[in-house]
């Protein structure tokens, strides 16, 4: 008696490995053994057994999905790219605010791919993650979203500038605020550059900060109970880069240029 195919699938690492590596089209053998790490007497018997369920095909050592098999996979590839994302951060999203994150691009938070999660000391909190601003200045854009004013915005966000970097921020009110009462100068000469763009955003937004240049995308949430977390979540895979970059254009769709302070 054959064993369910849910079985079947997650009975092993090989296994789904062997189904998301056909998931694009047939492969030798050897390919899917260099691929994979595997010997030949490692993964045949698995392959025998995906063979056996209908699953995979294969002739002359080359092998492929089935219908069945790759209807199977356009489903499970989606699922493991999720479980990537949140298998070795379990507990950084889960007990924090992911509220913020449209349906449409929850739906594809597997795009983050695999990010680090950057643990700071309290002393080290107060800095600007110093990759991120060292990767801006190799970028051609730098886009922020934040909820706080942090005390570095005024030299680095003028540095970028006078640097050819074009950037565009969506903040607060409340930071649009502080812009004007403590830093007016510095913002009013930014606002008359063609580099700098600044918006505002009429409700809360529910992070500390999203932003995202030609290399990194950093994710600084808030808790699940809304208070300010010192760590945060860093990716680089070209597809988070998208991802992060659709983010913003959401919200930049519902909020308002800010001309002059």
């Amino acid at each position: 008696m054959k064993k369910p195919l849910l079985d079947v699938i997650f009975a092993s690492e090989k296994i789904m490995n062997t189904l998301l590596l056909l998931h694009d089209g047939p492969k030798e053998m050897e390919y899917i053994l260099r691929s994979l790490k595997a010997t030949r007497q490692a993964l045949l018997p698995q392959v025998r057994i995906l063979e056996d369920h209908c699953l995979v095909t294969g002739s002359n050592d080359v092998y492929g999905l089935t219908h069945i098999g790759k209807l199977l996979v356009d489903k499970m590839s989606p699922l493991m790219g999720t479980l990537e994302v949140f298998n070795e951060d379990t507990d950084y999203w889960g007990t924090h605010n992911l509220d913020f994150i449209p349906p449409h691009l929850f739906e594809r938070l597997r795009e983050l791919g695999k990010c680090k999660e950057v643990n700071l000391t309290l002393t080290e909190s107060y800095q600007l993650n110093q990759e991120v601003v060292r990767t801006t200045f190799m970028s051609e854009a730098f886009y922020v979203i934040t909820s706080f004013f942090h005390p570095d915005y005024p030299a680095v966000f003028t540095d970028m500038v006078q640097k050819d970097v074009k950037l565009y921020i969506i903040t607060t009110k409340n930071v649009v605020d502080t812009m004007r009462t403590y830093h007016y100068e510095v913002f009013d000469r930014l606002l008359n550059s063609k580099s700098f763009n600044l918006y505002v955003y009429s409700k809360e937004i529910g992070i500390q900060v999203v932003a995202h240049n030609d290399h990194y995308l950093l994710l600084r949430l808030l808790t699940s109970e809304g208070h300010i977390d010192i760590n945060h979540m860093l990716c680089s895979s070209p597809e988070s880069l998208v991802w992060g970059k659709e983010l913003f254009q959401h919200y930049l769709k519902i909020s308002q240029p800010v001309t002059e302070l």
